[in-house]
């Protein structure tokens, strides 16, 4: 009986492992994903909060967003960001990224947000540009 417990763990190890799965690894999502869209938000708001630049910076591109389940869940978001035409100060307005490339001063940056969402947490743990 014992050998039929083990042969059926063997046979779904073998078949995550031949389907491509990482298991604890990040996968490849859509960046359209709803929950993808809000990590970033999450991201934008800290990454403009803390930078020393007077203008906003707005994702000019999102170049991969990857998940990973752990307790919660982490999301790597690339993206590539550039200077909007809006002061921080400013509210209610439509941002737009620059279009001179010298003042735009696009730059590339990869955030992870860890996410507990039945914990209303959400956490800015990596940012690096």
């Amino acid at each position: 009986m014992q050998w039929k417990v083990v042969f059926a763990f063997l046979a779904a190890v073998l078949a995550v492992g031949f389907g491509g799965l990482l298991v604890g690894g990040y996968r490849d999502t859509d960046p359209n994903n709803p929950e993808v869209q809000s990590a970033l938000n999450f991201a934008m708001a800290k990454h403009n909060q803390d930078s020393n630049d007077m203008y906003l910076s707005q994702v000019a591109e999102v170049v991969k967003a990857e998940t990973q389940v752990v307790a919660g869940t982490n999301y790597r978001i690339t993206v590539k960001l550039a200077r909007s035409t809006c002061r921080k100060q400013s509210s209610n307005e439509v941002c737009v990224t620059q279009t001179d490339p010298a003042l735009a001063r696009t730059y590339e940056c990869t955030f992870t947000v860890w996410s507990r969402p039945w914990m209303s947490d959400i956490r800015l743990t990596k940012h690096q540009c």
